[in-house]
């Protein structure tokens, strides 16, 4: 892999330095409401030179990472299929390096090709979800590949007991009745995130997400935005206790900045985006 020409502040370590590899997936041809997502990862790239690259909240510094930024790959817009396969390879190749991936979406179903690959090399994989949806529909209008139905493919790859959910306070009653017997889901916030945490201490951890996790107020910016979610200082910390995991993989989605025209929710993403990569490299710059 090369360099990518504009880099994401301070991921500008060449691929073969960098402990993470961060890269886009702009897809979002199966959102059900109002799409844009696709813009998210470019979007963040440009304006995070907005942002300093020094975190007040842990006393660390993005010039010290080590973090490469291998760009957007181009994704097939009228195949979910293709693109998710795209993704698969992306993360796979990142793997074989013994790289952590960090991919900002996109629509939420590109957290499945990202899955599909982790779990290949992690057959014990375990998966923390923060969103305001369930997610877990068997399709939606037909479709089996959605960014509803997302994490039911993620169940059909991990199985029982493997998927722990934060923050859901939107979904059909059938999703919910169906969640009750396959995942943990726990409703409107992140009661309980701590002892989630201490049974999952040394198990392999993918971490997805959603950013409309956070309520529409402090974050309107999403094309599926939901009244009653968590706030931002909420979410960092709920965000730097997972950090705390052995992740082996993670994504942050669902931003569609031009839903959003003052910025303000591109500033939130690219906050909680350098908070989470600082924490992912804490212990190797302290």
């Amino acid at each position: 892999m090369e360099r990518n020409v504009e880099t994401f502040l301070g991921c500008d370590k060449t691929f073969e330095e960098a402990r993470i590899v961060v890269f886009g997936a702009p897809f979002d041809s199966t959102t059900s409401y109002r799409p844009g997502t696709r813009f998210a990862s470019r979007t963040m790239r440009a304006e995070s030179y907005g942002l300093e690259s020094y975190s007040p909240y842990q006393d660390l510094d993005l010039e010290d990472a080590a973090v490469f930024d291998g760009g957007d790959l181009e994704l097939c817009f009228g195949d979910a299929s293709m693109a998710l396969r795209d993704i698969t390879n992306f993360t796979a190749e990142i793997l074989d390096k013994s790289k952590l991936p960090l991919m900002i979406g996109g629509e939420h179903l590109v957290t499945l090709g990202a899955v599909r690959a982790v779990a290949a090399k992690y057959p014990d994989l375990h998966i923390i979800h923060f969103d305001a949806h369930a997610d877990l529909r068997d399709d939606y209008l037909g479709a089996k590949l959605s960014h509803a139905t997302v994490l039911r493919r993620v169940w059909e790859i991990v199985g029982d007991g493997r998927i722990y959910q934060f923050g859901i306070r939107s979904g059909e009653r059938a999703e919910f009745e169906w969640g009750r017997q396959h995942v943990v889901t726990r409703r409107f916030d992140f009661e309980g995130l701590e002892q989630v945490i201490g049974n999952l201490k040394g198990k392999p951890v993918y971490f997805t997400l959603d950013l409309d996790v956070l309520d529409p107020s402090c974050f309107p910016g999403t094309g599926t935005p939901e009244a009653g979610g968590v706030t931002f200082l909420q979410l960092l910390d709920a965000v730097m206790k997972v950090g705390e995991l052995d992740i082996v993989g993670c994504d942050i989605n669902e931003l569609s900045p031009l839903l959003d025209a003052s910025g303000a929710s591109t500033a939130v993403a690219l906050k909680i985006f350098r908070e989470l990569l600082l924490k992912l490299e804490a212990r190797h710059i302290r």
